[in-house]
C-alpha cells in the first residue's frame, strides 16, 4: 500500500491510497466467494458457477464493487497509522482507479486538526461562588427527609382536605349526557396535585366518604380531546377513601431513624456538612467550566465543517446508546418525537462546535504546559474502566491498541489542562 497526502484549504486534506494488484485480486476472489452461493447460471448447480464463467457472462467488473468494499476499510486504517497528519473527521471516499490487472486507487478527503491560537489562559477572571450553607437550606434538606419518611394514614372521621390522597369514582356529563373517557373507578387523586382539570380538585375539598358530590368545570380551549374543548361539564364524584400524610416529629428519634446519629443536633450538623461538601464540589466544577469557557472565547481557530459534522453524528450516536440502555431504540424515539435523524444532527450543531472548541483549546494548553499523563495515571484509568465494564484490568489492557492508548493518554492530558486553567484562574466576587 502507498499513501500520498495533499493539503487542501481550510484544514482539509486528500489522501490518495493505492493498494497493489495482488491485494486487489485477493479482494475480488473474496467478493466472488462471498457472492457465489447466490449466483445461478443454467448448466451449473447454484453456488458452483466458476468465477471465470461469471466474469465472462457479466463482465470482469462484476465483483469490483464488493471488492472495493472489502479493500477500503483495511487500507484506510493502514493509511491512518502511516499518515503523520492528525485526522479529525470521517473520510469522504472516492474510487479513482478500479481495473483488472491494475492497482486499486481511492482517495479519502478528511479534515485535519486545526491550529489553535491560544489567548490568555493563565489568570483568567471568573466569578467567585459562595459555598456557605444557610440555615434555611439545612431546614429544607431535613424537611425533604421528613417528607420521604411520611406515612399515609387512612382517615374516616372527616371530609376531604387539601393535600389528601383520595380514591374516588367519577363520571362526567356534558349537557346531561355522559361522554367517552369521562368515567373512572377507584381512581387515585391527590388533592392539590393539579392532575385534573383546573377547578376540579378544589371542589372535592369538604366531600365526605360515600356521599356523591357534583363538580362543575369548564374544559380548557386547548384540551387534548377536541370535542370537549371549552365545554362545561358536571362530574358526579364519590370519595371512597381518604388518606393523609403523617410526618414524623422532628426530634432525636427521627434523627436516629434516618441517620447514624443519636441526636437531632448531630444529624443537623451532618446535613450541613454534606451540603457544604456538595456546594464546594459544584463550585469547583462551575469554576473550571467558566475558566475554560473564558479561555476558549479568547482563542482563535478555523474548524473545518467536516470535523463539526463528524462530531454532530457522534453526539447523536451517543444519545442513541443512552436511550438503548433504557430499552428504547433510536427508531422508536424518532417515531415518538416525530423527528428525523438529520433533524437531530442539525439540532446538536452548536453543541458539537462548542465541544470541539473546548477540546482543541485544552489540547493546546496541555501541549504548551507539557501536561502529559504518566504511566501510573494511565493504569489508574484502566482500573476505572475495568470497574465500569466489570472486567479484569488485564483484559481491558489487552483490548487497548496503540490508537486507543493514545486517545486515553490525550484525554488524561486534557483533564489536566482543565484543572490547570481552573487552578490559575482569579476569582472575584460577582457584582
Amino acid at each position: 500500500m502507498s499513501l500520498q497526502v495533499e493539503k487542501l484549504e481550510k484544514n482539509m486534506a486528500k489522501l490518495t491510497i493505492e493498494t497493489g494488484v495482488e491485494e486487489f485480486e485477493k479482494a475480488i476472489e473474496k467478493a466472488y466467494q462471498k457472492q457465489k452461493s447466490r449466483i445461478s447460471i443454467p448448466g451449473f448447480r447454484k453456488g458452483k458457477v466458476p468465477r471465470q464463467m461469471v466474469e465472462r457472462m457479466y463482465g470482469k467488473e462484476v465483483f469490483f464493487e464488493e471488492a472495493a468494499n472489502i479493500l477500503i476499510p483495511d487500507a484506510y486504517d493502514k493509511a491512518l497509522d502511516e499518515c503523520e497528519e492528525d485526522i479529525v473527521s470521517s473520510p469522504q471516499i472516492e474510487v479513482t482507479q478500479i481495473e483488472a490487472g491494475k492497482p486499486f486507487v481511492f482517495t479519502a478527503t478528511v479534515a485535519l486538526k486545526p491550529e489553535v491560537k491560544l489567548g490568555k489562559y493563565k489568570g483568567v477572571k471568573v466569578d467567585k461562588i459562595d459555598t456557605a450553607v444557610a440555615d434555611e437550606e439545612v431546614d429544607a434538606a431535613i424537611e425533604r427527609e421528613r417528607q420521604n419518611n411520611a406515612r399515609n394514614i387512612a382517615v374516616d372521621d372527616r371530609p376531604v382536605q387539601d393535600g389528601d390522597m383520595t380514591t374516588l369514582d367519577f363520571e362526567g356529563f356534558v349537557d346531561g349526557v355522559a361522554f367517552e373517557g369521562g368515567k373512572g373507578e377507584n381512581y387515585p387523586l391527590t388533592i392539590g396535585s393539579g392532575a385534573f382539570i383546573p377547578g376540579f380538585e378544589e371542589q372535592l375539598v369538604g366531600a365526605k366518604i360515600g356521599e356523591e358530590t357534583e363538580v362543575k368545570v369548564t374544559f380548557p380551549e386547548n384540551y387534548q380531546a377536541e370535542h370537549l374543548q371549552g365545554k362545561e361539564a358536571v362530574f358526579k364524584c364519590t370519595v371512597k377513601e381518604i388518606k393523609e400524610r403523617e410526618l414524623p416529629e422532628l426530634n432525636d428519634e427521627f434523627a436516629s431513624d434516618v441517620s447514624e446519629f443519636e441526636t437531632l443536633s448531630e444529624y443537623r450538623e451532618d446535613v450541613k456538612k454534606n451540603l457544604e461538601e456538595q456546594k464546594i464540589k459544584e463550585a469547583k466544577e462551575a469554576k473550571q467550566e467558566a475558566a475554560v469557557k473564558a479561555v476558549v472565547e479568547a482563542s482563535e481557530m478555523e474548524i473545518p465543517e467536516a470535523m463539526i459534522e463528524t462530531q454532530q453524528r457522534q453526539l447523536v450516536d451517543e444519545f442513541a446508546q443512552r436511550i438503548t440502555m433504557q430499552g428504547i431504540s433510536m427508531e422508536q424515539y424518532l417515531q415518538m418525537t416525530n423527528t428525523s435523524y438529520q433533524q437531530m444532527v442539525d439540532r446538536v450543531k452548536p453543541q458539537a462546535e462548542e465541544r470541539i472548541r473546548s477540546r482543541l483549546v485544552l489540547e493546546a494548553v496541555a501541549k504548551a504546559e507539557k501536561l502529559d499523563a504518566t504511566d501510573e495515571e494511565y493504569e489508574e484509568e484502566l482500573k476505572v474502566m475495568a470497574d465500569v465494564y466489570q472486567m479484569e484490568v488485564d483484559k481491558v489492557r489487552d483490548l487497548m491498541g496503540e490508537r486507543e492508548k493514545k486517545g486515553i493518554l490525550q484525554d488524561l492530558a486534557v483533564r489536566k489542562a482543565a484543572e490547570f486553567i481552573a487552578e490559575n484562574a482569579k476569582e472575584s466576587k460577582a457584582k
